[in-house]
């Protein structure tokens, strides 16, 4: 029977976010964003192994937070690399499960819901592949050459995580050499030759990445508890 993988990748830095400590370290809710992130994936029903990639230079730091916090849950962690390409591809050579499935999803969005994590797995299964996006709320123009075009939003998908792929998708797609191109895995598997399949997202799937995200998340993690309680 083959297996469900996780690849939660956290090689971002405090820089956008004005803080000296990498956004996923920092706090929500008393709990790092990794945590939550990792816990997401941890209680979902489809139970895949987990495999952090995060640079060398944070593994004490994580270390000491995942003592802090008694967070002891079981997970693989890896050696994230200078670019998400490199990170992705280093925890990928982990897995040796030919048949598996694996997603890989951004350390800051803590906020991703177990049940979509499952219906991504199931289509992955069923299509070869599922990328979670969601249609544009706002209107789209295009710059380009100094001129702005409008674009039909009805066709605009914005991108988010998790991406997940059968095993041999990402074994092909990860033989490429890195290209600038490349800005998230549902872009190298489709310069690889495959077609990219998208699920319908969340708006709450948000990706922590300035100061007011961590204020958006907690109020979006409280509501969750109060409807829990």
């Amino acid at each position: 029977m083959s297996q469900n993988y996780a690849i939660i990748v956290a090689g971002g830095s405090g820089t956008r976010m004005g803080t000296t400590v990498p956004k996923q370290f920092l706090s929500v809710n008393g709990l790092p964003v990794l945590m939550h992130t990792l816990l997401a994936f941890y209680n979902s029903a489809s139970k895949p192994h987990l495999i952090l990639a995060l640079p060398k230079g944070f593994h004490d730091y994580w270390k000491q937070l995942c003592n802090t916090h008694n967070f002891n849950i079981d997970y693989i962690l890896a050696t994230g690399g200078e670019t998400r390409f490199q990170s992705v591809k280093a925890a990928f050579e982990l897995i040796s499960d030919h048949n598996s499935l694996i997603a890989v999803h951004d350390a800051v969005r803590p906020l991703i819901n177990s049940q979509l994590i499952d219906a991504a797995y199931q289509q992955a299964a069923e299509t070869g592949n599922a990328i979670v996006a969601v249609k544009s709320r706002d209107s789209i123009r295009q710059l380009k050459n100094g001129l702005s075009a409008s674009l039909k939003r009805d066709e605009i998908y914005l991108v988010q995580t998790p991406q997940i792929f059968q095993y041999k998708q990402l074994k092909r797609a990860y033989l490429q050499t890195y290209s600038d191109v490349f800005t998230d895995d549902a872009s190298v598997v489709e310069a690889a030759g495959f077609k990219i399949h998208l699920i319908e997202g969340d708006n709450q799937n948000i990706k922590i990445t300035f100061p007011e995200d961590i204020a958006i998340a907690e109020l979006i993690l409280k509501g969750r508890e109060d409807a829990g309680s």
